[in-house]
């Protein structure tokens, strides 16, 4: 009985949270920028992770140069809900020029062809082409080249 017993009290003290840990797990996501750590020592196991919505960790691509501010403010609330979204289609980073220096592959009012190359994803070394789904109008540019994306995040909207 005293096996069981003594058994049952490690399990309890295992799935017991030390909140402070947690805290501090927390901090290190807010100091780092990332998204998720996990943590192991003495067969706890603890995960924290947090949700990043893509208009807080995109940064607004703003040409020098006086964009249209009639477009600014047809923008829909939510990126990721407009049509013509283009989402980034892996981890890694974007750049908006084919090399430094360079003219970039679009700039804000640009029309684009479908298939036109939009910007490059650089993932593990090596640089892939995010081609435009439709003709159209650059009416946002939604992220800085050289700027880390997600899966998923929106990189330009095309009307």
């Amino acid at each position: 009985m005293t096996k069981s017993k003594d058994t049952t009290e490690k399990k309890s003290a295992m799935t017991q949270i030390d909140n402070e840990l947690v805290r501090q797990l927390a901090g290190v996501l807010n100091e780092t920028g990332l998204t998720e750590i996990e943590y192991e020592a003495g067969g706890l196991r603890i995960r924290v992770a947090r949700q990043v919505t893509a208009a807080a960790s995109a940064p607004v691509y703003m040409p020098s140069g006086g964009g249209e501010a009639p477009a600014a403010s047809a923008k829909p609330a939510d990126p990721a809900s407009h049509p013509g979204t283009v989402k980034s289609p892996m981890v890694g980073v974007a750049y908006l020029l084919p090399e430094p220096g360079a003219a970039p592959f679009i700039k804000l009012g640009d029309t684009v062809a479908e298939g036109q190359t939009l910007a490059l994803i650089e993932a593990m070394k090596t640089f892939n082409p995010v081609k435009a789904p439709h003709g159209g109008k650059i009416i946002k540019i939604l992220v800085e080249s050289g700027s880390p994306v997600e899966y998923g995040e929106p990189l330009v909207i095309i009307e």
